[in-house]
């Protein structure tokens, strides 16, 4: 793959500049006649299981590693399953981390979550699948018909190997070449999703184009299948953000951002349709504000802050959304989510 040129705009024209528009958030958002962000009906709860991860990468925004200690407990799974089995409007149960497998929880959270007929998404780094540990997560994932959703920042050894470490890319596809020989990539109910992250600080590609490069490629070099490409920016906050600061690219990053919003996104956030949980049970508005422990801007429930606070997730419809400069990483261009770009 050809890798765009640093810190190019959205089309490509121009190194981006100093901010020509304002930097908060909320101010463009009423420059543009939208508002505040409220949440429209929960449909799709995630719930991050933890830090602990196998890797380390340097684009990851919950600066997850083999180190990390913090694990969602079986007390907080349990309550998760309480509140899904009270909450009709929530289809989707969206399982990150870390690399959430990881988790001693996740197949009980798994199972659960299957019991009570909703899709159950698993973030995966697809190296994870390949340790001893873990022998049969895989065929695991399968037979529950959970969708996943790994990460593949580019078909290029090269790329793949300095966004997430040396031999990642030779692993991933062992891991990616595994999960279709069981089905997914084919099968309609093995549903295999790749996403993308820039390697460096611009903006992803078109989505469309690029998965066809990815399928045609995989296809092409190694025999691979997978469903759908998300396209993820990368978010400039933790880990990233302090790369960015070390390369001395942090404020062109946020120039890049904030004069490319797209007020055509803001329909489409994860956060309006989504709600966040923590590996200790805290609530947020999303995995991001998660990671800035930015709390909930409460509207139709004030006292709620974590899982034991609330009876059902529609509590929270209608509330106000926390926003911060942040936001722009999901707003600019095509937008950004975790279903991939929003335009």
């Amino acid at each position: 793959m050809t890798r765009p040129l640093p810190m190019l705009d959205a089309v490509g024209s121009r190194p981006a500049s100093r901010p020509q528009q304002s930097s908060d958030f909320a101010a463009t958002l009423v420059r543009h006649g939208l508002g505040k962000l409220q949440r429209d009906a929960i449909t799709t709860l995630q719930v991050n299981v933890g830090k602990l991860c196998n890797m380390a990468c340097h684009h990851c925004h919950v600066e997850a590693g083999p180190k990390r200690t913090e694990i969602m407990n079986d007390a907080v799974v349990q309550r998760v399953l309480w509140l899904l089995e009270r909450s009709a409007a929530v289809t989707v149960v969206d399982i990150t981390g870390g690399a959430p497998e990881l988790n001693p929880h996740f197949r009980a959270l798994v199972t659960g979550a299957r019991r009570l007929g909703k899709q159950v998404i698993d973030r995966c780094n697809l190296t994870v699948l390949l340790l001893p540990e873990l022998a049969g997560m895989a065929e695991f994932l399968a037979r529950e018909r959970v969708r996943v959703v790994a990460s593949l920042p580019c078909y290029s050894r090269e790329n793949v190997d300095e966004q997430r470490g040396r031999g990642t890319f030779d692993k991933s596809l062992q891991a990616l070449a595994l999960l279709n020989r069981l089905g997914y990539g084919s099968d309609p109910e093995l549903q295999l999703d790749l996403v993308y992250n820039p390697v460096g600080a611009f903006l992803p590609p078109p989505q469309a184009r690029l998965q066809q490069q990815y399928k045609d490629e995989l296809a092409r070099l190694f025999g691979l299948r997978f469903d759908r490409l998300l396209t993820l920016a990368n978010m400039p906050i933790k880990r990233f953000a302090d790369q960015l600061q070390r390369t001395g690219e942090h404020e062109a990053y946020m120039a890049l951002l904030v004069n490319h919003f797209n007020a055509a996104t803001v329909p489409g956030l994860m956060c309006r349709s989504l709600l966040s949980i923590g590996w200790d049970g805290r609530l947020f508005d999303c995995d991001f504000n998660q990671m800035l422990e930015l709390p909930l801007d409460h509207g139709a429930d004030r006292s709620a802050s974590t899982i034991w606070d609330l009876r059902s997730l529609d509590a929270l419809h209608g509330s106000t959304i926390a926003t911060g400069h942040h936001c722009f990483g999901c707003t600019a261009g095509a937008g950004s989510g975790c279903s991939g770009a929003l335009t």
